[in-house]
């Protein structure tokens, strides 16, 4: 097949993007396709006849890695013209057969890319639009999970500019209503910390999640063609699950499968089908969980359309346990995205 690999763009994961992309695009090279890697927002600036050349020409595979900082995407933008999609990207897209997503958070995760491809008839991997909207959208996707009756930690929404904020007591965690791979998240235990935690996330958007903070076990679990995958505890050597913990090698402990009860693993799994039906996702995406450590309350926090695949990530991982190589698992997410235009 001629697929075409779209990673980076603008968003603060625009690293873990990159990474994905690479490690998507040398897989899939592996298994014997065609695979143009192209970043989202800089485009394809070499020269060609047709973009249809390019999947015949031989591609250099890159190595990248995920930095400890997210990326200064202020001084990236500004050396733009204020397109958002690069030259040439449609048009490589249209040449393909499927355009495999390996973006991460805004512009990526958030609809535009999926609607925008949509609009031109290009076929790609992963959730529509819709779903992608939200659950991208964390006030959204909270609610709907209290509709559905999926538990998740009672919290409210602030909006920037307001005199003063409520809390709903500490500790709470603070996060960007639409973020990602925990950047701009904190874990708050005083009002003075309250105060600093908010300011940090109305830098990445104005809507912003204040949640009860639950202590317990962390878990995550992916569903792949409405299957659910073995489920992952995450134990942070030091602090909690942010972005450094996430990417950087060696810094997190993850047992896969979680070495917890048949009956918790099954409740876990069938949570995360059950987001997967209220979000209107489809294709593949992961649901992180939290188990309060004093009632063993499991919580759902959250829905990744578009779950990392780097080095680090957790849904490769399980995918290992389920007996696919990663290059296998890449194929098996195209197989199912062309099951959904074949129907």
């Amino acid at each position: 097949m001629n697929i075409a690999v779209i990673c980076g763009g603008l968003s603060s994961e625009r690293d873990v993007s990159i990474t994905t992309g690479t490690c998507s695009a040398r897989a899939l090279r592996e298994k014997g396709h065609n695979v143009v890697l192209v970043d989202l927002y800089y485009g394809y600036e070499g020269e060609y006849n047709t973009p249809e050349d390019l999947f015949k020409t031989e591609q250099k595979d890159v190595e990248y890695s995920v930095k400890e900082e997210t990326p200064d995407i202020a001084k990236i933008m500004a050396e733009g013209d204020g397109t958002r999609i690069g030259k040439n990207v449609i048009e490589i897209c249209k040449a393909a057969d499927i355009c495999f997503l390996a973006l991460h958070g805004e512009d990526g995760e958030d609809g535009k890319i999926q609607a925008t491809l949509d609009m031109h008839g290009i076929k790609y991997t992963g959730s529509g639009y819709l779903g992608s909207a939200i659950a991208m959208n964390k006030e959204v996707s909270k609610n709907i999970f209290k509709s559905c009756n999926i538990p998740t930690p009672p919290g409210i929404i602030l909006e920037a500019g307001a005199e003063s904020y409520d809390d709903v007591g500490f500790p709470c965690v603070v996060k960007p209503c639409s973020g990602g791979s925990s950047v701009g998240t904190s874990i708050v235990r005083s009002r003075d910390e309250y105060d600093s935690a908010l300011k940090d996330a109305f830098k990445f958007e104005s809507r912003v999640v204040v949640e009860k903070y639950i202590k317990g076990k962390e878990f995550t679990v992916g569903v792949i063609d409405r299957k659910a995958m073995p489920v992952i505890e995450i134990i942070p050597k030091n602090g909690w699950y942010d972005y450094k913990n996430k990417y950087q090698a060696d810094m997190t402990d993850e047992i896969c499968p979680a070495q917890i009860s048949p009956e918790l693993t099954e409740r876990l799994q069938s949570i995360a089908v059950r987001v997967q039906d209220a979000l209107m996702l489809d294709v593949y995406y992961r649901a992180d969980f939290l188990m309060d450590e004093t009632d063993g309350e499991v919580y759902c926090l959250e829905a990744n359309t578009l779950p990392g695949l780097t080095p680090t990530s957790l849904v490769p991982r399980m995918a290992r346990v389920n007996g696919y190589s990663f290059p296998d698992f890449c194929e098996k997410i195209i197989e199912v995205s062309m099951e959904k235009y074949n129907k």
